[in-house]
């Protein structure tokens, strides 16, 4: 399936790229999200008039991206959890609950943005966590879980 990029997808191209990408990512990814449309000829030229229009979307996206990154960066979120004596946790803390503690700080952030590389977080201490806030722009934060005294 060919499509032309609507904007940039991370390893796989640019805005404006035409690529060629098996069926179901196309159909059930790309398409519905808006990141792509088919490159027929009609789309092409479609796309063409409206190349400057994305291009200055996509700048906004990642100017905006690059001014959450500057503000989240650093940050040092401590979550209290109940945890046995050896320090496991009864449970676990995921990304919903990390998008969710940022959020309640003023700093909105959604649950797909948390990148949990090492699965979630199931013992006392401190983690580094990455959020993935654009295609080109990251930032890390602290994440210090406690025991929950209560």
């Amino acid at each position: 399936m060919e499509l032309i990029l609507l904007e940039k997808v991370q390893n796989l191209g640019e805005l404006g790229d035409v690529v060629k990408v098996k069926n179901g990512y196309g159909r059930n990814y790309l398409l519905p999200q808006g990141k792509a449309i088919p490159a027929t000829a009609e789309n092409k030229a479609a796309f063409e008039q409206r190349r400057a229009e994305l291009e200055k979307a996509a700048n906004d996206r990642l100017v905006a991206a690059r001014a959450r990154a500057d503000e989240l960066e650093g940050t040092e979120l401590t979550m209290p959890a109940k945890a046995s004596a050896e320090g496991k946790l009864y449970g676990s803390i995921g990304p919903r609950e990390i998008a969710e503690a940022l959020t309640e700080q003023g700093k909105p952030v959604q649950k797909s943005e948390v990148i949990m590389g090492d699965g979630p977080v199931r013992t006392i201490g401190e983690f580094e966590i990455v959020l993935k806030l654009h295609a080109d722009v990251g930032a890390t934060i602290k994440l210090i879980v406690v025991e929950d005294e209560g």
